[in-house]
C-alpha cells in the first residue's frame, strides 16, 4: 500500500473516532433511572443529551439504568467505572470535577441556581415577609443529605435539614420536619403539580439565587464519550438548537416563576470550580431583574 492511500485511510480513521463511532458499532449510554415513577426532572436533560449526541454523528442506545439510582449512588458507580452507568447530570462542585470529568456547558444555562420554595399549603405567606438572608435564616430548609446546595446553603449561614431519599424530602416537609423546600425553576413546576394534593404549594414571594452550573459527567477515562457529548453541545449552541430546545422546555416555567416580582436573596457558592465558564455569556441566562420594594403578591 503506498504511503498516500495509507496516509488517506488513517486520516478517514481518525475523522470517524472523533465525529461518532466506527461503522457498524453502535455505542450504548446509560443514565441513572430516576428515583420515582413520576420524576420528571430528567425529561429536559435526556432530551439534551439525545440532541448532542445526535450533532456529535454517534450511532447510539440510550437507555437507564435497571435500577433506580440516586444521585449520590451514580456518581459513585460513575467514579469507580463499574458499567451501570457511563453518565449522569449534576450540580458541579469543586470535589465532583476532581472525582469525575465534567463536560462544562450549563445543562440548564445556570437555572440550577435559580431556586423558589416548595412550602405547605396551609402556610402560603411563610416566607411573605423575608427581604433578607437574615430573615430567611430564621427558618429551616429542607435539601438532599448529599446535594451540594446543602453546604452552599449552610455556608451562608442558612440552617439545613439533609434528607435521605428524594421521596422523603415531600414527606418530611409536610410532616413539618423543615419549613420550605428550595427548588430549581426548571424542575419546581412538575413537582408541585404532583404534590399539589398532598397540600404543597409553591412560594409567591422570593428567590434565592447563588452562581452554580448543572452538568454532564462521565468518568475520567471515558474521553471518547466526553468529546462526543461536548462537541453535540458546541453544534447545538452554534446552530441555535440548544436555544430553541431550552425556550421549548423551560419558557413555560420561566413565565410561571416571574422572577421580576420576587425579592432576590443573594448567596455565595463556596463550591464553584474555577474552571466554571463564567466569561461566556452565551451559556448563562441571565432574567431581568427589579426586585420589589416590598413583598410580591401572589398572582391572583
Amino acid at each position: 500500500m503506498t504511503r498516500p492511500i495509507l496516509f488517506v485511510l488513517c486520516f478517514a480513521f481518525m475523522c470517524s473516532i472523533s465525529n461518532g463511532v466506527l461503522a457498524g458499532e453502535r455505542y450504548t449510554v446509560t443514565y441513572p433511572r430516576p428515583d420515582g415513577d413520576f420524576d420528571e426532572r430528567s425529561r429536559y436533560s435526556l432530551k439534551l443529551l439525545e440532541l448532542a449526541l445526535q450533532k456529535a454523528g454517534v450511532d447510539y442506545t440510550l437507555q437507564p439504568s435497571k435500577l433506580p439510582m440516586q444521585q449520590g449512588r451514580a456518581l459513585v458507580m460513575l467514579e469507580k467505572g463499574l458499567g451501570e452507568v457511563n453518565i449522569t447530570w449534576s450540580m458541579t462542585s469543586i470535589e465532583r470535577e476532581e472525582r469525575l470529568l465534567p463536560i462544562r456547558i450549563p445543562i440548564c444555562r445556570g437555572l440550577i441556581g435559580w431556586r423558589i420554595a416548595l412550602i405547605t399549603a396551609d402556610q402560603p405567606d411563610l416566607l411573605a415577609a423575608v427581604r433578607t438572608r437574615a430573615d430567611l435564616a430564621k427558618l429551616l430548609a429542607g435539601q438532599g443529605h448529599d446535594w451540594p446546595d446543602t453546604t452552599i446553603l449552610r455556608a451562608n449561614r442558612l440552617p439545613t435539614l439533609g434528607v435521605v431519599g428524594y421521596q422523603s424530602l415531600f414527606k418530611t416537609l409536610l410532616a413539618r420536619r423543615y419549613d420550605y423546600f428550595p427548588r430549581s425553576v426548571s424542575e419546581i413546576w412538575a413537582e408541585a403539580s404532583e404534590q399539589l394534593s398532598a397540600g404543597i404549594m409553591v412560594d409567591p414571594y422570593i428567590a434565592i439565587h447563588y452562581p452554580a452550573a448543572s452538568y454532564f459527567f462521565v468518568n475520567k477515562q471515558n474521553l471518547r464519550l466526553a468529546n462526543w457529548v461536548h462537541t453535540g453541545l458546541e453544534r447545538a449552541l452554534a446552530d441555535g438548537s440548544f436555544e430553541q430546545l431550552f425556550q421549548q422546555e423551560m419558557r413555560d416555567s420561566l413565565i410561571a416563576a416571574r422572577l421580576d416580582k420576587r425579592v432576590i436573596i443573594e448567596l455565595d457558592n463556596p463550591l464553584l470550580p474555577p474552571a466554571t465558564p463564567l466569561n461566556r455569556r452565551e451559556l448563562w441566562y441571565r432574567p431581568r431583574l427589579a426586585a420589589p420594594s416590598k413583598p410580591a403578591h401572589p398572582p391572583q
